[in-house]
């Protein structure tokens, strides 16, 4: 991918966190999710509206379910949509709002939830002291210069990290997610994917499920509550069973209804 720089108008502006998903918080926090939205792989546009609305539903969720623990949650702006090869300016607007839920909120663990390529910047930006989980749906992990340096896995050391992928994505390959999945899981045990049988990119098909395994997996990642078995079992399981469970249709109970 040829190297793209930010140019004109995207110089001067800024990632945003914008108000807390659900609402203004009135207490302490003691969690923080950030959003991370897909993009493009070249652009100086302005930031997506309707990949932002996109994650509305996740951060809305999210902060619902986490308010005993006062979760706070953020879908972030980026200054502009696309990754723009070696910039990789979504990694860097993912990293200045974790500096930046730092700052807001002070020493409070974090997760990064992203889709697409906010997925690859969410596990990019994963090195922040920070940040304690990683959420990657649908990620976006090229593998077009069979000569260019691996996607890193080191910074995920430390973090849990879920991968989750629908098997007919015809934007980003699932094999590819896969593959990644593999090399973390050597450098971080605490690593599993799940995939959605015959779902797309925009993993609408079993949304409800998605939503509950997010849930599950953010809130015990970030606050220590238990988490469901399929979860337990993937992250013990061994390659490549943990990192190819199935994401059962129904799972989180009433909140397992299909969208069609």
């Amino acid at each position: 991918m040829a190297h793209f720089a930010l140019v004109g108008p995207p110089e001067a502006r800024r990632p945003r966190l914008g108000r807390p998903v659900g609402g203004s918080r009135t207490s302490a926090v003691g969690g923080v999710v950030l959003l991370l939205p897909d993009g493009e792989p070249v652009s100086a546009r302005r930031a997506s509206a309707r990949a932002h609305a996109a994650m509305l539903p996740l951060g809305r969720g999210l902060a619902r379910q986490g308010r005993s623990e006062e979760l706070a949650a953020h879908v972030v702006r980026y200054r502009a949509r696309g990754w723009n090869g070696a910039d990789a300016d979504l990694v860097a607007d993912a990293s200045w709002a974790v500096a930046e839920a730092v700052r807001r909120y002070g020493d409070v663990p974090v997760c990064l939830v992203g889709h697409g390529m906010g997925a690859r910047a969410a596990l990019r930006a994963a090195g922040h002291p920070a940040v304690a989980a990683v959420l990657a749906l649908a990620p976006w992990l090229p593998e077009e210069d069979v000569a260019a340096e691996p996607e890193p896995v080191r910074q995920l050391v430390g973090r849990r990290v879920l991968l989750v992928h629908g098997t007919n994505d015809a934007r980003t390959d699932p094999e590819l997610s896969f593959r990644f999945a593999e090399r973390a899981k050597k450098a971080n045990r605490d690593t599993c994917r799940f995939e959605v049988h015959s779902d797309g990119h925009a993993l609408r098909q079993y949304a409800a499920e998605v939503r509950a395994l997010a849930a599950d997996f953010v809130l015990g990642a970030l606050f220590g509550r238990p988490v469901s078995r399929p979860v337990t079992d993937a992250m013990a399981a061994p390659p490549p069973l943990g990192l190819r469970m199935p994401l059962a249709a129904g799972f989180g109970g009433g909140l397992g209804a299909r969208r069609r």
